[in-house]
């Protein structure tokens, strides 16, 4: 199996690569699939040996091949984010047992659901927003897929699916509802609207109650990430902080070690 995970993070840094494309489209609003990929400064179209991921940037030493420019350290860091966030989907759907036995479309929404988070994260911490070309699609994909795992199971009892579609929904409402409500109290300064969107979609994939937990551990992250900035002098008490990151990085440990986190908690209070 270990040919099977370097195969699966081999994919990843090269998805990573796309997304990175992804981004950077998106916030200079080009088409997605468009030109061949060129030097953000000297505009010099790059060849196949100046984007092997991560490889060509420890090779090119930073910096680009025409004009000397430094390359910005984001797009291994995507790369290799992607890679590991890969490895770790195929290892919690148990890719031991056999590959024969896992469902294909499963796995494509996973990967595909965790390479929308990663742009969310970028985007969001580079620029104060959650883009509205991503989140949406997701959170549409993720319904369809929701609504599929449902029919799967239940496809001739009606009011069994009604129950099964409001409890896929509260969630998802409850969390949006949520940041709704903080936006509403503090008139937009506290969150935005792209957390309530990126909300509705945690409440959606992780489902309840573990988009609880993915809250508290986003709060809990962004907490002390803010208090640290705030000494190292990066930040002020009033400065903004996009919380987007935190609700990603939340969501991927709740999918990850949601259940683990939920069960020391009980014990801890038995």
């Amino acid at each position: 199996m270990l040919l099977f995970y370097i195969i699966i993070f081999v994919f990843g840094l090269i998805i990573g690569s796309f997304l990175n494309v992804v981004i950077f489209r998106l916030e200079n609003g080009e088409k997605i699939v468009n030109d061949r990929s060129k030097c953000l400064h000297c505009k010099h179209f790059l060849g196949w040996y100046d984007l092997i991921p991560v490889l060509s940037f420890i090779l090119l030493k930073r910096k680009c091949r025409y004009c000397g420019r430094s390359i910005s350290i984001q797009y291994p860091l995507v790369e290799l984010g992607t890679g590991i966030l890969f490895m770790m989907i195929m290892m919690i759907m148990n890719y031991e047992s056999g590959i024969m036995n896992q469902e294909l479309l499963s796995t494509f929404y996973f990967l595909l659901i965790a390479s929308a988070l990663i742009v969310i994260f970028v985007y969001d911490l580079k620029h104060y927003i959650i883009p509205d070309k991503v989140i949406y699609p997701a959170i549409v994909i993720t319904f369809i897929y929701r609504m599929f795992e449902i029919l799967k199971f239940n496809h001739s009892d009606l009011i069994g699916i009604l129950n099964q579609i409001l409890y896929l929904l509260f969630p998802a409402v409850l969390a949006g509802g949520f940041f709704y409500a903080i936006v509403v109290i503090t008139k937009g300064k506290g969150m935005g609207g792209g957390d309530i969107k990126l909300g509705f979609l945690m409440g959606l994939i992780l489902g309840w109650p573990l988009v609880l937990v993915a809250l508290f551990l986003s709060f809990i992250i962004g907490s002390v990430v803010g208090i640290f900035l705030v000494f190292a002098g990066n930040k002020k008490m009033k400065s903004m902080i996009p919380f987007g990151p935190f609700l990603v990085l939340g969501t991927f440990i709740s999918l990850f070690w949601g259940e683990r986190i939920m069960k020391w908690y009980l014990n801890l209070l038995h």
